[in-house]
């Protein structure tokens, strides 16, 4: 196998990770029917925070709350308590990518597996646990704990000194987001593979050294190369 380390992201990646369905379900734990228009709403606040969360401009704490503040104001909560039961509300519909367990029991005891991921806490460390997947990875790296996002170079090279810092093209990362997971790894000098489940056109500018469009293909890529 050409690569000794393989670097995941976690969600869209290993973990589905539906949103709408996460939120209707916190809603609906507060009385609330949470529809497509809501979600729409929500995303209009959300995604532009998560960008700027990625580029350095916000915290993880400030994503949180902000992305909430309208629906924490109209219930009379704290953001952060709508944010926490999003977040528990995630994990409990938590579910693993098709070929996911398959991925990893294959390439158990022949490669090293860890997770830069730039979600948060709370999220990823249940999902693991929940799905048995947590002795699997490591180093475990969660931007929130760092204070740094992926696409930054520096996520990385937190990676790579728990790593023992290997040699750079004995490393790919694996993700499905071009402009944290591919772009990240190609700031890091690592090889790249995006996982294109879903037919994207890929932007001018960023070149993945692998495109696969589902995890099966990844893990016969791998056992492959």
């Amino acid at each position: 196998m050409k690569y000794q380390w393989i670097l995941f992201d976690a969600d869209e990646t290993l973990f589905n990770f539906d949103a709408f369905a996460g939120l209707r379900l916190m809603f609906s734990r507060y009385g609330v029917n949470f529809n497509e228009q809501d979600y729409q709403h929500y995303q209009t606040v959300n995604l532009p925070l998560w960008v700027d969360y990625q580029a350095g401009k916000i915290s993880a704490r400030e994503l949180q709350q902000q992305r909430f503040s309208q629906w924490a104001a109209k219930f009379g909560l704290h953001p952060q308590q709508l944010n926490s039961a999003f977040l528990n509300a995630m994990a409990d519909i938590c579910s693993l990518l098709p070929g996911a367990k398959e991925l990893l029991d294959a390439l158990s005891g022949k490669v090293k597996m860890g997770i830069i991921t730039n979600g948060f806490t709370a999220l990823q460390t249940i999902r693991l646990e929940r799905t048995g997947l947590k002795s699997y990875f490591f180093p475990l790296v969660i931007s929130e704990q760092v204070g740094i996002a992926k696409p930054h170079v520096d996520i990385f090279n937190h990676a790579f000194k728990h790593m023992k810092h290997p040699a750079k093209d004995s490393i790919l990362m694996v993700g499905d987001n071009l402009h944290s997971d591919i772009q990240g790894g190609i700031n890091a000098g690592i090889d790249t593979c995006w996982l294109n489940r879903h037919g994207h056109a890929k932007p001018e500018g960023i070149a993945p050294k692998h495109e696969v469009n589902s995890l099966k293909e990844l893990q016969h890529l791998l056992m492959t190369a």
